[in-house]
């Protein structure tokens, strides 16, 4: 009995086997016969899913990923204040000892060296971490051994490098020798004792460091001692750690709390209580912008699929119309509706499936080319994106669904139709007058388009005005030399005296006007300038709940405002006589006078305290600027005389008309005059803003793919809702024509409906395009959405669409004969 059942149910299920066969065999004949549809509708689809695929793969890579060290479930950040995941070293000893909720607490920070590895010498970006770093994470070294807490007895006391695997295949070639091998690290010895695994690139996901290095060891590579300095909130970069089994976030987050409020008490003039949040690690400090990116690009990929459904449903409405003396003599033939709605489907998903695999092949190209993508040259930035099967399925899944979409927008059409009245009229009916569910979605498809336009569009504008703008200071004719003499060897006073002769000695260049000095990075580059507390004179406690401003601070030489193009509004500059031995002074920029004392005339002269209790005077105040980002609000900022405060990382600025060609070489000739073994990096100010205007470029470099797409996908549209048109009322239009009717009459009966749809949808995308574009006014400088160019340019745009995806329609309408259409009749 059940082998009977087994040979019926096996019998039952060739027939469908065989059908499905027979469809897929159809559905390709008939794609062959239309290559044009066949073409426009793969391209559209692969275009759709392969753009998904990509946004999807990025998401995967930086959001969706954890990384990949052992329990990443229980690994968090820990981040509190303005500058969230920046803490002093003291803060983090405290938070470490004194919390209960974590299974150990790591830090770390970057660290910028020269190292010498005894062939060529060369710069190196790495991590500076805690002792603990390794421990915490719970990873074991692909050679050697990891350094421990155990190693560190204070300040200098663990010269050890730990290589990145792919420091060690790159510029070591896999010599398991090394371990033991000494080298220098900015002039100073430290030992290899270990290979980190191939799979580990540290705790950012998009940076690989090349080494890892104690941060009690930091101040003999930068010069710099920040672990006994409380004050200083940028010792450590992020922090993390397990949490302990059965402790839950919000449990730490209050832990955490009562420290903060254990050293508010305790330090009240270096802490003030901020407020603690727990991401995970990996993307902590990055987290919530990189987040909020991808979810819009997500978005607008995913308008881009539904606007690729409703693009294709319309053709398929439009090819089911051109088919509709087939269906009505299949179905006069007595095949079912069934079988053929069947048969259509099949056609959709042959074409959904060809489309995902060709969109799915361009976004692996994509994606590969994307992992080896470095958008700043010698900084260690990879993007983990590595096509795997969750991609693979994901491009499936979208192209199984696409199909299902847009393949049953024809159900109803097929469903309803008359086969006698169609083998006697040769037509499916007349197009009415009223909304159809195809005319909804081609007006969706447009406003869609038209979003994407313009943000497009608004992206473009205003990262052309940022290129062009107005920065506080003149990027343009200036290079900087970045150096950092620690590299060298150089400490204590050699430091000022060196950077006053390499001053010195770029002013003798000939061509040069100005040049001057700015510890660490000037204005936009690589977010420099920390932000510091500021009291008024006559405020004596020094509590961070008393500051009266919070601006940026910048150490500067005498000449660095002409060297930086940076008006002096009133007051005089720094003199080389503003040093140690002088009193503490101060040149503010206009928001700072305002804030503080109302205005810039009322300033000079004026006092203010500083954390320390310091009181500076001000002597001169300049012109506002940009300092973090190109999208903040003004924001206050101080400078302060270098030679007072001076530091080894530094940049020299160089202001001439000369070419920067031949100014480069001769800068390299004087510096090589001045000491032969300064490591230096010499670029043009411009070069160095690519970081801060990364954002604005990825976002404009996006939205014009996503428009390029939307406005292919309006082409596709229009010309499907057009050629429905057409050629659902050709016997109308050959009528019309032999009445005597114009051709702009024509042209109307057959095209006016479509262009009345365009302009409903494209004034629809406008509206929605100017509320969207608000937000790229925080990612893009000077992104402004009312802007008549960006108007004027959209509707320019969508018209040009609409003329172009309706021009063969309107050649065919204009071509039909009346005599022959009525004789066919």
């Amino acid at each position: 009995m059940e082998a009977t059942k087994q040979e019926y149910r096996a019998e039952q299920r060739l027939p469908l086997i065989e059908n499905l066969v027979r469809d897929l065999r159809f559905a390709g004949r008939m794609l062959r016969k239309s290559p044009g549809f066949t073409a426009v509708a793969v391209a559209t689809l692969a275009m759709a899913i392969g753009a998904n695929a990509v946004v999807f793969g990025v998401m995967d890579a930086l959001i969706l990923r954890p990384l990949n060290v052992p329990q990443p479930d229980s690994l968090y950040g820990t981040e509190y204040g303005v500058d969230t995941g920046f803490q002093s070293y003291p803060n983090y000893i405290d938070l470490r000892d004194r919390n209960r909720s974590f299974d150990g607490l790591a830090a770390f920070t970057f660290a910028f060296v020269g190292l010498d590895t005894g062939d060529n010498p060369s710069s190196a970006t790495g991590y500076a971490t805690s002792g603990n770093y390794f421990d915490v994470l719970r990873t074991q070294p692909y050679l050697g051994r990891f350094f421990h807490s155990s190693d560190e007895h204070g300040r200098n006391s663990a010269p050890y490098l730990v290589l990145s695997y792919a420091y060690w295949h790159s510029h070591f070639q896999d010599d398991p020798g090394v371990v033991g091998r000494v080298v220098r690290v900015s002039k100073h010895p430290f030992t290899i004792i270990g290979v980190t695994p191939p799979d580990f690139r540290g705790t950012v996901l998009f940076v690989s460091p090349d080494f890892f290095m104690p941060i009690v060891n930091q101040e003999q590579v930068n010069g710099e001692n920040l672990l006994d300095a409380r004050g200083n909130t940028h010792g450590v970069f992020e922090t993390f750690g397990h949490l302990k089994p059965g402790v839950a976030p919000a449990q730490a987050v209050a832990d955490l709390t009562a420290v903060g409020a254990y050293l508010e008490k305790t330090y009240p003039k270096e802490f003030a209580q901020k407020t603690f949040t727990l991401p995970r690690a990996g993307l902590s400090s990055f987290g919530r912008a990189m987040r909020a990116f991808i979810a819009g690009l997500m978005i607008l990929a995913g308008l881009i699929l539904l606007a690729a459904c409703a693009n294709l449903g319309s053709l398929f409405a439009a090819r089911a119309a051109d088919r509709s003396r087939e269906v009505a003599l299949r179905l006069a033939l007595g095949a079912s509706r069934t079988r053929i709605l069947l048969q259509l489907l099949t056609e959709a998903a042959l074409i959904s499936l060809v489309g995902g695999a060709v969109g799915l092949l361009g976004s692996i190209a994509l994606l590969q080319q994307m992992s080896m993508w470095q958008p700043f040259p010698g900084a260690p930035i990879h993007l983990p994106v590595n096509p795997d099967a969750t991609i693979y399925g994901v491009a499936l899944a979208l192209a199984l669904v696409s199909g299902l979409l847009f393949g049953i927008v024809p159900v109803r059409q097929v469903l309803r139709t008359d086969p006698y009245q169609i083998v006697k009229s040769g037509s499916s009916g007349r197009v009415g007058r009223r909304i159809t569910v195809r005319d909804a979605l081609l007006v969706v498809q447009i406003a869609i388009c038209a979003v994407l336009v313009t943000s497009s569009m608004v992206a473009l504008r205003g990262l052309a005005r940022s290129l062009n703008g107005n920065y506080g200071f003149e990027t343009r004719n200036a290079m900087l030399i970045n150096s950092n003499l620690a590299m060298a060897g150089y400490s204590g006073d050699e430091v000022p005296t060196m950077q006053k002769r390499m001053i010195e000695g770029m002013g003798t260049i000939p061509g040069v006007e100005k040049v001057g000095l700015v510890n660490e990075y000037p204005p936009l580059v690589y977010a420099a300038g920390s932000r510091v507390n500021v009291f008024k004179d006559e405020t004596t406690d020094l509590r961070p709940s008393n500051v009266a401003a919070f601006p940026y601070r910048y150490d500067v030489s005498p000449a660095y405002f002409q060297a930086a193009g940076t008006a002096l509004l009133a007051g005089r500059d720094f003199a080389w006589h503003d040093d140690k031995n002088a009193p503490g002074v101060a040149v503010v920029n206009r928001e700072f006078a305002g804030k503080l004392f109302g205005s810039v005339a009322n300033a000079i002269g004026r006092y203010f305290t500083l954390q320390d209790g310091k009181r500076i005077q001000i002597v001169g105040a300049v012109e506002n600027g940009k300092y973090l980002s190109l999208t903040e609000d003004q924001q206050p900022a101080i400078f302060l005389p270098a030679v007072q405060s001076p530091l080894s990382q530094a940049c020299v600025v160089v202001r001439s008309s000369r070419d920067p060609q031949q100014l480069a070489a001769a800068i390299r000739s004087k510096l090589h005059e001045l000491d032969a073994g300064l490591p230096f990096d010499l670029r043009t100010w411009n070069d160095l803003l690519v970081v801060t205007l990364f954002p604005s470029r990825v976002a404009t470099i996006s939205l014009g793919v996503l428009g390029a797409m939307g406005a292919m996908l309006s082409i596709t549209g229009i010309f499907g809702m057009a050629a429905y048109s057409v050629n659902k009322r050709l016997k109308e239009l050959g009528i019309r024509m032999a009445l005597g009717a114009q051709r702009q009459e024509v042209l109307q009966a057959a095209l006016g409906r479509a262009f009345k749809l365009l302009a409903f949808g494209s004034a629809a995308g406008l509206l929605l395009g100017i509320l969207a574009s608000r937000v790229l006014a925080s990612i893009v400088y000077g992104a402004t959405p009312r802007d008549p160019l960006v108007l004027g340019g959209v509707v320019l745009a969508m018209s040009l669409l609409g003329l172009f995806a309706t021009w063969i329609p309107a050649q065919r309408a204009l071509a039909i004969d009346p005599a022959i259409l009525l004789r066919e009749e």
